[in-house]
């Protein structure tokens, strides 16, 4: 259908589009040209024999007394182990920055860290950080959202797996999201992982 028909049939019966917003930090982007978006290095080699390679990051919303907060993690591909978190009221960049900087040392050399090209992967602060710790940033291209898949499971399993309605603040929160990650990582197994912890499974590979 022509959309000069479509617009006369809009007039005669009132009707009326929604307009979807721009995405500011898109504008921001385009504005700045400091944003760069990185190979896809990962190309969905999730395998590898070695922990402490290769992590995945993303950035979710957690939803609790009526309030919106953001929770940001590093998964290792391998282990399945929940390296970093942070918890935050926004999404400012600092909140991304913490969660790097929260990595431990023997995370940090030459291990590859894979996202999307959400606006605080492209952003040169969060760049430069990455190659002062020796990490090699690896991005998917756009619609490709398989690649975060296992991100998106842990995010899937800790929305289930716990109930965070009720927490009055975000202090309270953080201390919900710190027990479930906890109890995640060290006491959680895992079917695909020998029946594991992710923890127990990063000993076992890096003991053989």
């Amino acid at each position: 259908m022509n959309h000069k028909k479509v617009l006369r049939l809009m007039k005669k019966y009132n009707l009326l589009s929604v307009i979807r917003k721009k995405n500011p930090y898109r504008k921001i982007q385009k504005a700045t040209k400091e944003h760069r978006t990185c190979k896809n290095i990962l190309q969905r080699q999730f395998r590898w024999f070695t922990p402490r390679k290769k992590l995945w990051t993303d950035i979710s919303y957690l939803y609790y007394n009526g309030t919106r907060a953001y929770i940001s993690i590093l998964k290792d591909m391998i282990t399945g182990e929940i390296v970093s978190h942070r918890v935050s009221s926004n999404l400012w960049l600092w909140f991304v920055l913490n969660t790097i900087h929260g990595i431990p040392y023997v995370w940090e050399n030459e291990t590859i860290v894979h996202s999307d090209q959400w606006f605080h992967y492209t952003h040169p602060s969060y760049q430069k950080l990455l190659k002062k710790k020796g990490m090699i940033q690896s991005m998917s291209r756009k619609g490709n959202c398989l690649d975060n898949a296992p991100t998106e499971s842990f995010f899937w399993h800790l929305k289930d797996e716990i109930d965070i309605t009720h927490c009055q603040n975000l202090k309270e929160l953080e201390i919900y999201i710190d027990n479930y990650i906890f109890y995640y990582n060290n006491k959680r197994p895992q079917w695909n992982r020998k029946k594991m912890t992710p923890v127990q499974y990063r000993n076992h590979l890096l003991q053989n």
